[in-house]
């Protein structure tokens, strides 16, 4: 529980996003900030060169405290990523801001970006159930700063809502990217129940962020209202800087639609441009290597008649990427599509996660699909992932591939409720231009979590070699930790 907030808000500044672009600080870039493009990561917390990985296990244990949550991180080089070059965060580490607190959920998302242009990453962290003070589950978020050593608690950053609200779960949603010109390095993005808040780096305070705009997104959506759950940055307009897509449902007269809205970002700041079908799950990437980032949704659990079709299963869009930005109109994907494996069946929940990323090396990013609810014979809920490919003409089916817990190779068992899948994500720790996949399952172990590794070889992925670890294999509480729930993509 937080009962103070930090000065960096005390002197916050507003701006609406919508109808004026965010307000630029004259301020020159330090260091070489993450990049402009969702494709370049924005996840070398230590500046070596080599992609890292965030992990939240909002289940965990810690310091008596069940639920109150932890982060680990693993760093790249050029062996890849492993069980020994690791840390682990919480808020019972030395200079991480609060405490840990049962229920609390440190770790539900994660995010990264260099936040304060000094050329390494840093590391988002959302509790969206901390409680400040005697408002219930107002949500808060810390930020850990990135060095020559790696990510560290010391002068960790808190930000939570100006005037908490019980329920509002501020830090449900958080994404970083070089949206502007006129600020020291990547502006942080933070989503609560119904809004979005973005903050930039006060570089005349050292290690502090300060609000600079907020927005109630279902106010003001064209269309449906959109009850926002998630958020991802590309460069879908080719201009050099990121653009954000807020994500979630529709409301109104038919909820329950996945609902995105896009603000492209400029020299000046980020602008509202427009609301369109597909999510509430998103990944960005170039699939067709034109210069654009194409931007893909996902609605696992879609109705029965979703955009004037029938699908059943869960259903993923691809929206190319322009110089107007990312199109409403999308390739609508499902199980049924030809030359994807698997059938399409109620509740597989295709599409639960998603990630981007060239996993041969082609120039061309593929799509790691997970499907959660994906059963595996009889059993039910195992879970499953897919990975289709990218090409000129955009994502095809040709050599797609799909793997479960029964798969050659793969190790363990699919068993009721595990859930593989839930989370995914397309990684290169080892900087050879192939990013190999991470599948999480949060529910094995009976809510444990345990994340798989599949390699990327000259062909893309492969389960030969493939292997397991979970919080306990990186000296992190494994009881219950719901460890792979979050990955940073």
């Amino acid at each position: 529980m937080r009962t103070n907030r930090s000065a960096a808000l005390a002197a916050a500044s507003f701006l609406l996003v919508s109808g004026a672009a965010l307000a630029a600080a004259p301020s020159a870039h330090a260091g070489t900030p993450g990049g402009t493009r969702a494709s370049d990561r924005n996840s070398d917390f230590d500046g070596d060169g080599y992609e890292d990985v965030l992990v939240g296990a909002p289940g965990a244990t810690v310091g008596g405290r069940k639920g109150a949550g932890l982060v680990t991180v693993q760093y790249g080089s050029s062996r890849g990523m492993g069980l020994t070059h690791v840390a682990r965060f919480s808020q019972s580490t030395p200079g991480v801001a609060g405490a840990a607190e049962t229920g609390d959920g440190f770790g539900t998302a994660v995010a990264t970006g260099d936040l304060d242009g000094d050329g390494y990453d840093d590391a988002v962290v959302g509790i969206p159930r901390e409680d400040i003070g005697t408002v219930a589950d107002a949500g808060g978020a810390v930020v850990l700063w990135g060095s020559g050593s790696g990510l560290s608690g010391s002068a960790s950053d808190w930000l939570e809502a100006d005037g908490p609200a019980a329920g509002a779960r501020f830090g449900t949603g958080l994404a970083a990217a070089h949206f502007s010109a006129g600020t020291p390095g990547d502006l942080l993005a933070v989503l609560d129940r119904d809004g979005l808040g973005l903050f930039a780096y006060a570089s005349d305070a050292p290690a502090a962020l300060e609000r600079r705009s907020t927005t109630r997104l279902s106010a003001r959506a064209e269309g449906p209202g959109l009850r926002p759950t998630s958020l991802t940055t590309g460069d879908y307009d080719g201009d050099g800087y990121a653009d954000l897509v807020v994500s979630g449902t529709s409301t109104g007269d038919e909820p329950g639609h996945g609902w995105s809205s896009y603000l492209s970002g400029h020299p000046d700041g980020l602008t509202y441009e427009r609301d369109f079908p597909g999510g509430p799950v998103t990944a960005s990437g170039d699939i067709d290597g034109d210069g654009y980032d194409d931007l893909v949704t996902g609605e696992p659990h879609s109705p029965d008649d979703v955009y004037g079709e029938t699908r059943t299963g869960g259903v993923i869009g691809v929206h190319r990427g322009g110089p107007d930005g990312p199109s409403a109109d999308a390739d609508w994907w499902t199980q049924e599509n030809d030359g994807v494996p698997g059938t399409a069946e109620v509740g597989d929940g295709w599409g639960s996660d998603l990630s981007v990323g060239d996993t041969d090396g082609d120039g061309y990013a593929d799509v790691a699909i997970g499907a959660s609810g994906e059963d595996i014979g009889s059993v039910a809920d195992a879970g499953a992932v897919w990975v289709l490919r990218g090409s000129g003409a955009g994502l095809t089916a040709e050599g797609a591939r799909s793997w479960d817990q029964n798969s050659a190779n793969v190790p363990g068992v699919a068993e009721k409720g595990d859930r593989w899948g839930g989370q995914v994500r397309l990684a290169d720790p080892n900087a050879d231009g192939r990013a190999g996949l991470l599948a999480a399952a949060p529910g094995e172990n009976t809510g444990d979590g345990v994340i798989w590794v599949l390699s990327a070889v000259r062909g893309g992925i492969t389960a030969s070699g493939s292997w397991t670890y979970g919080a306990g294999s990186l000296d992190a509480p494994a009881r219950d930790a719901a460890f792979g729930a979050a990955i940073d993509e």
